[in-house]
This record gives structure tokens, C-alpha cells and sequence, in this order.
């Protein structure tokens, strides 16, 4: 086993897996970036210092190529796999009873499923790395459950779950297991268009006053999470203040939801 340290980050051609990647590999780490988009790949390859990462064709839903591209990048990282951040994902928008069954299995496969592989496959090669962590990105519609994007919310509650119980069951084998809980963080996302209201998250999100984060605030969450023992790490103003209401006013978050999704009908 080298003593350089290694993360593997799924969703790595772009948004929250590219500044993770940039963050991580200027403090001296070796990166596996893996996504189905290969130019995205390479652009943040080209960010990262020369010989310090690989790049891996992975649909996250598939065993087989998980298989492939850990068994690959532990070779290449000399035996080690400190962390594997599980970030790939994708979103919907939209009233549930509009929403499409093709749309609802996507976010399910990708968002939950692609995880649950991740973990699968992770595990022999954590558990032979000392002190790794099998790092997730949930989300702050993981922490209560929102309106307009029901399902989505429905897999990041899958994967806090997921997280709790393996953290637990897993610490006999020297691994952390570890949540991200973005709330609107600027990346790609944000401009997926509402069907019903034929607007971007973007704009949905300016119109009702919430903050948008840089994306870079979530690397730095990153890091701090992998080295720290919080198990939920939430990032950004509204994910802290949804945990809070969450935790000590949830029935002022179900009446706002109604409000919203009232005045968006």
C-alpha cells in the first residue's frame, strides 16, 4: 500500500464531483473520477496535478463496470481506497401525480440504487484501506421530506438511511460511513426545467429568496466530513435551517409546503 492517499468520486466530469476532485488532489491525493461523460472527465483531469488521477467509464446502476473500475483504480492508486464518494445523481421536478414512471425509476435506479452498487462493490477494497470512509452526497431534501420533488427527496432519505445503518455496521471493519446535505448548491441542476411550471430550479429558487451556494462550499464540507466524526454534514444556510425546523418545528415546514406548492398550482 502506497502512502498517498485515494479518493474515488462517481458524478466526477462536472459539478460537486469536480470541485471535490480539485480540492482533494491539491492537498496531495490520488483521484478516481468516474461518470459516463469522458470529455467531462478529461476537462477535470486537466485541473488535477499531471499523474495524479485516472478516469473510469462508469454508469453508476451497473455491478459489473463497478467492478471493473474500482479493481482498476485500486491498482493504480497502489492499493488503496481511502474514500469512495458516492455523488452521482441526477433530479426531477414536479407534482408527484404528474410525474412519470420512466422519471421515477431513473431517480430511483441512479440515485439510490447506484449508490447501493457503490457500497457492493466498495466494500472489499475500504476495508482493506485503514480508517476509509464511504463518503455519499444525500441531499437537504433528504432531512424532511419536500414537495415538488417527492421521489428525489424519497432516494436521499434511502441514502441517509443507508448511511446510518452501514456506519454502524461497518465500523467493526475500520470503515466511516458519511453524508453530504447540500441544499441549492450552483451546478447544472439548477437548470433542469419544472415541467408544470416551465421553470428552472434556478429561478424557482432565486424567486423565493433562498440562497444559492457555490459549489466550491460543498468540496470544503467534503473534507471536513472525511475528517471529522459528523455523520450528517449539511451545507449551505437552508439545509442547516431545515435541519433545525426538522428537528424542534417540523409542523412550520409541512405548513409552508402547502403554501408553496398551493401558490405554484
Amino acid at each position: 500500500m502506497t502512502q498517498r492517499k485515494a479518493i474515488f468520486i462517481t458524478g466526477g466530469a462536472s459539478g460537486i464531483g469536480r470541485e471535490v476532485a480539485k480540492y482533494f488532489g491539491a492537498r496531495g491525493w490520488f483521484v478516481g473520477l468516474a461518470d459516463l461523460n469522458a470529455e467531462g472527465m478529461r476537462e477535470t483531469a486537466a485541473l488535477l496535478p499531471a499523474g495524479a488521477s485516472t478516469s473510469h467509464m462508469l454508469d453508476v446502476r451497473d455491478s459489473e463496470q463497478w467492478k471493473k473500475a474500482l479493481a482498476d483504480f485500486w491498482t493504480a492508486s497502489g492499493g488503496r481506497l481511502d474514500v469512495l464518494f458516492n455523488n452521482a445523481g441526477i433530479a426531477r421536478a414536479g407534482p408527484f401525480a404528474e410525474s412519470t414512471q420512466e422519471d421515477n425509476d431513473l431517480l430511483i435506479d441512479i440515485n439510490l440504487r447506484g449508490v447501493i452498487r457503490g457500497a457492493e462493490a466498495g466494500f472489499q477494497y475500504l476495508s482493506k484501506t485503514p480508517n476509509s470512509c464511504l463518503l455519499s452526497t444525500s441531499s437537504a431534501a433528504g432531512i424532511y421530506g419536500p414537495s415538488g420533488i417527492a421521489v428525489y427527496g424519497a432516494t436521499k432519505f434511502g441514502v441517509r438511511g443507508l448511511t446510518e445503518a452501514l456506519d454502524s455496521e461497518w465500523a467493526q471493519h475500520g470503515i466511516r460511513a458519511k453524508t453530504l446535505m447540500p441544499s441549492f448548491i450552483d451546478t447544472p441542476l439548477l437548470d433542469l426545467v419544472n415541467k408544470t411550471s416551465n421553470q428552472s430550479a434556478r429561478e424557482t429558487v432565486s424567486a423565493a429568496g433562498l440562497e444559492i451556494s457555490p459549489v466550491s462550499i460543498v468540496a470544503e464540507a467534503a473534507w471536513e466530513a472525511v475528517h471529522n466524526e459528523r455523520l450528517h454534514t449539511t451545507v449551505g444556510k437552508t439545509a442547516k435551517r431545515l435541519a433545525f425546523l426538522a428537528r424542534f418545528m417540523p409542523w412550520l415546514i409541512r405548513k409552508q409546503s402547502r403554501v408553496t406548492l398551493g401558490s405554484v398550482r
